[in-house]
């Protein structure tokens, strides 16, 4: 999926909306189209923004953000990934 407003900021970050980044991640990574992200997709979403030990930040990533125990980032926990898109896969996410 394209991303409409996706540019380039000075620090070197890709640009999206919120909106884009979520559905960036529904439509190409959650591949059973469950509305959720599990480990094995966030593993390539990490893989694919060019991060490296993908396998160890997915494991450590779902235990931070998934709040609800259940092994997946759904509803609510989208916020929690919006923060580590932020910090570790070199994205930029605003709200217009």
């Amino acid at each position: 999926m394209a991303i409409k407003s996706c540019g380039v900021s000075r620090d070197g970050k890709r640009v999206m909306t919120v909106e884009e980044f979520e559905e960036w991640l529904m439509k190409k990574f959650d591949a059973d189209k469950d509305g959720r992200i599990s480990q094995q997709e966030l593993k390539q979403i990490i893989h694919l923004t060019g991060g490296h030990l993908a396998t160890w930040k997915s494991k450590h990533a779902i235990r931070s953000m998934d709040s609800n125990a259940n092994g997946f980032i759904d509803g609510d926990e989208i916020t929690n990934l919006i923060d580590f898109a932020k910090t570790h896969l070199g994205l930029k996410i605003v709200s217009y």
